[in-house]
């Protein structure tokens, strides 16, 4: 494996020569992502490929910083006039890239949208605790919760305000072809399959962005991404391993950035299909899986082994969670134990957007345990469309790693464990309880231990087993100046150039 990425590498750093060096023109940011977006309607998808393109265009109505707290954007300040009821001051000098200027109805617009089923937004179950939201003025916004939502500004960090006129004057899917929104960058075209590219929005309310163009390329191959920056026609790579990250210690025009992020790697098992009913084969698989091998061994060390579905840098992680531990032995025993309908045949389904040398380690833990476990590959729409099926149609197993985006336990367990989320599989009323009550009560304390009964059912039942909590590997190149953050935010107007 290692010598055909060398190989790869090689063929594509020849190639990359002959490309003028995007570091040559700072005039012009190069950007390889490892598949194109699948949408560019921010309402949509929020895959990571969609999200570092869509985050430019559009502005939010409240964010985070770099150290994760939550900022005004599009609005100004806030206050609860209830547990029920939040009102938001927007700025008044916001203009969409059409130059017609946002104004309350736009974000009422635009949480009616996402909270609309009809739409049918994968992001439904974020934000489907607000019920109401009314246009006091042009610059004031009252948001209506279903009981107090502590969660709520954590997720409103995801909520693009989209302009009305335009959504309602073309519909759904030309905006996604073309969108426009109110963000540092406006959306110049969509080469399908190859690339978007973004122009600087100079009349940007905020902090311009440092370049003039930005492009977004679809690279799937990761060893072509590391050439592209070895050679200077990319500025910055997305998902880099470590062997890869490796290569660039002694780049003279490249390097590793690298950060522990709120996303976590996990198996989703489908509890509701044979053989993954019984309790006692998904308490097989957990053993079979070596965590720590897979950081030390695959991963290079830069990710972190976990026993719950929540990172340490988001709320609601909860310290001492105990998982069933690695024991090799145990879990073979259990194998036999079970018997033939341990041994039928399983797929195990991932994307080109996993380190798919993580996944064949997996598949060879299973094996070794006496497992029939083979992999299936689809591309990444595909993935996501049977993820978001509901037990009927998800796969068996599959490779995953989530993030919410907002560092919030509801933003990942609400959409993973309850019955009515189109990601889950698990149809458990006690654990329904559990989720929401933690995200109907602002106390804290009642929140984390609430959380904390979620994790260790979680930990017990094994409805998906935790892997470890994902670093997230960019290569950039050496000039650039620029702190990647936990949630994985790609904002360009916080990146600078060196020198």
């Amino acid at each position: 494996m290692q010598g055909l990425l060398k190989s790869l590498a090689g063929a594509a750093f020849a190639f990359a020569l002959v490309v003028s060096p995007a570091l040559a023109n700072k005039e012009r940011f190069v950007v390889d992502l490892v598949n194109e977006p699948s949408s560019l309607d921010p309402h949509v998808q929020w895959n990571p490929d969609s999200y570092y393109v869509y985050r430019n265009i559009f502005d939010n109505l409240v964010t985070r910083d770099n150290g994760g707290k939550i900022i005004p954007q599009v609005a100004t300040s806030w206050k609860y006039l209830s547990d029920t009821e939040i009102e938001f001051k927007l700025r008044d000098d916001i203009s969409f890239h059409d130059g017609k200027k946002l104004t309350a109805d736009d974000v009422v617009f635009s949480v009616k949208r996402i909270t609309d089923p009809k739409f049918g937004s994968p992001q439904l179950s974020q934000f489907n605790k607000i019920v109401d939201a009314t246009a006091v003025d042009p610059t004031t916004v009252r948001l209506k919760t279903d009981g107090p939502y502590p969660a709520l500004l954590a997720q409103l960090v995801k909520l693009s305000i989209v302009p009305k006129h335009v959504v309602e004057a073309v519909g759904k899917d030309a905006f996604n072809l073309k969108p426009v929104g109110s963000g540092p960058y406006k959306f110049d075209g969509w080469q399908r399959g190859v690339q978007v590219t973004l122009l600087r929005n100079d009349a940007y309310w905020g902090e311009k962005g440092p370049f003039p163009t930005a492009v977004f390329r679809a690279v799937p191959d990761a060893a072509t991404r590391l050439a592209d920056l070895q050679a200077g026609t990319a500025d910055l790579a997305v998902t880099l391993d470590s062997d890869l990250a490796a290569q660039l210690k002694s780049s003279p025009r490249a390097k590793v950035l690298s950060v522990l992020t709120e996303r976590v790697a996990y198996l989703a098992l489908n509890v509701q299909r044979a053989p993954l009913t019984d309790v006692k084969l998904r308490q097989a698989i957990a053993a079979a899986i070596d965590k720590q091998g897979l950081v030390d061994g695959v991963l290079g060390g830069y990710d972190k082994p976990t026993s719950e579905l929540v990172a340490p840098v988001s709320f609601g992680y909860v310290e001492g969670i105990e998982a069933p531990p690695y024991d090799a032995a145990k879990a073979k025993a259990l194998v036999q134990e079970i018997g033939a309908a341990a041994k039928a045949p399983m797929a195990l389904l991932t994307a080109p957007v996993y380190d798919q040398r993580v996944v064949q380690a997996i598949q060879q833990m299973l094996a070794d345990a006496g497992l029939t476990v083979s992999i299936e590959m689809t591309d990444m729409a595909n993935w996501l469309k049977r993820m978001q099926s509901g037990p009927e149609a998800a796969p068996t197993v599959s490779f995953s790693r989530w993030s919410c985006a907002c560092q919030d336990a509801d933003g990942t367990l609400f959409p993973l464990l309850h019955s009515s989320s189109g990601w889950a599989t698990v149809r458990d009323p006690a654990l329904d309880k559990l989720l929401v009550e933690a995200r109907e009560t602002l106390d804290e304390g009642k929140r984390l231990a609430l959380y904390k009964q979620v994790h260790e059912t979680v930990a017990k039942s094994l409805y998906l087993i935790p892997l470890y909590q994902a670093a997230i590997l960019y290569g950039a190149a050496k000039e650039l100046d620029w702190q990647p953050t936990p949630n994985e935010s790609m904002f360009l107007n916080r990146m600078r150039w060196n020198g």
